[in-house]
């Protein structure tokens, strides 16, 4: 999740105590010492490698983005960009590097996220704790959903955790937690509860007065979600066990067809990036002759580009594209 308002800290877990896969999730990534909020580090990136990370191609492309919005809202003084579970600021970084003079000028870039704010970061970020109220502009949440905690059920039943990761069965799902169950993730076996992803994100595309709301996420939708869930856990660059004691990110795809609202489309990540001008394809072996580094260059940026929209990659992210009083895209 990484910012706050939506999901209340707890106690941490306690040692000899199971509870709910939200709790644990919420203690291990948020609380005192949690995995998102802790001082010094590498941050995300030092964990796990995101579209942002793969090459300033990605930056690029939302920087095209942020420029229709700019164009829909009829060019504006002040142009709002918020990145919503920022990590270091890495993304807003290199669209405010990527954007003409004239556009970057008129940018309010706000950074969403629990952190502390990094050492360094541009003058130009505002770092805040909870996302701002009134967006004109772009709302991009890259990577946050996934880390909005929630509870797994087996069977209709709650899944219990402790501290080690050992998980056992608990009361009966009840109430609004099984009528989201019945409606977007149907029948026996292992499912992860998203309400309070659907909630975080009709909160933030609450938040826009105008403008678009974009997450992009691992994701599944109804008619395929994963029999056995999705919850599982990242450090050093390496998937280990989802152990909820601080140690390692705690993460689940996201059924982004239950947040989705009227209006949103859901589509593709390479398809997405392929609209905004990332192209995997390689430059003309003519180049090579004429300018050898140029052609070098292109052959780069062909790499980086296959790697943002590679099936069963990066390019199987969803976006999640949400119109607030301006026209949809892509159009």
């Amino acid at each position: 999740m990484r910012t706050e308002g939506e999901v209340a800290d707890p106690d941490p877990v306690p040692d000899e105590l199971p509870v709910g896969w939200k709790e644990a999730m919420e203690a291990a990534l948020y609380g005192p010492d949690g995995f998102y909020v802790r001082p010094g580090g590498p941050g995300p990136a030092g964990h796990f490698r995101t579209s942002v990370h793969a090459s300033p191609l990605y930056a690029g492309a939302v920087a095209r983005l942020l420029r229709w919005v700019d164009a829909e809202l009829g060019h504006p003084p002040e142009l709002d960009l918020v990145d919503v579970g920022a990590g270091r600021g890495e993304l807003l970084t290199g669209v405010l590097g990527a954007l003409p003079a004239e556009v970057a000028g008129r940018v309010r870039a706000v950074a969403v996220e629990r952190a502390e704010r990094p050492a360094g970061l541009d003058g130009r970020i505002r770092w805040a704790a909870q996302v701002p109220q009134g967006t004109a502009g772009l709302l991009f949440a890259n990577e946050w959903l996934d880390n909005v905690p929630l509870d797994v059920a087996q069977d209709g039943h709650y899944v219990l955790v402790d501290r080690e990761g050992t998980e056992s069965r608990g009361p009966a799902v009840t109430g609004a937690d099984r009528a989201w169950l019945e409606r977007w993730w149907p029948g026996t076996g292992r499912a992860e509860i998203g309400r309070g992803r659907d909630e975080a994100w009709a909160a933030a595309v609450g938040s826009v007065s105008r403008g678009l709301a974009v997450a992009v996420d691992y994701a599944h939708t109804r008619g395929a979600r994963p029999p056995y869930g999705t919850l599982t856990g990242f450090r050093a660059g390496r998937e280990v066990a989802p152990v909820p004691d601080g140690s390692c990110d705690v993460t689940a795809h996201v059924a982004l067809d239950a947040c989705a609202g009227p209006g949103a489309a859901l589509v593709p990540q390479r398809e997405a990036l392929a609209l905004l001008g990332v192209s995997g394809a390689r430059p003309p072996l003519a180049l090579a002759s004429t300018d050898p580094a140029a052609y070098v260059r292109a052959l780069a940026r062909a790499g980086e580009a296959a790697e943002l929209t590679a099936r069963g990659g990066l390019g199987d992210f969803a976006w999640l594209i949400q119109p607030v009083g301006v026209a949809p895209w892509p159009g």
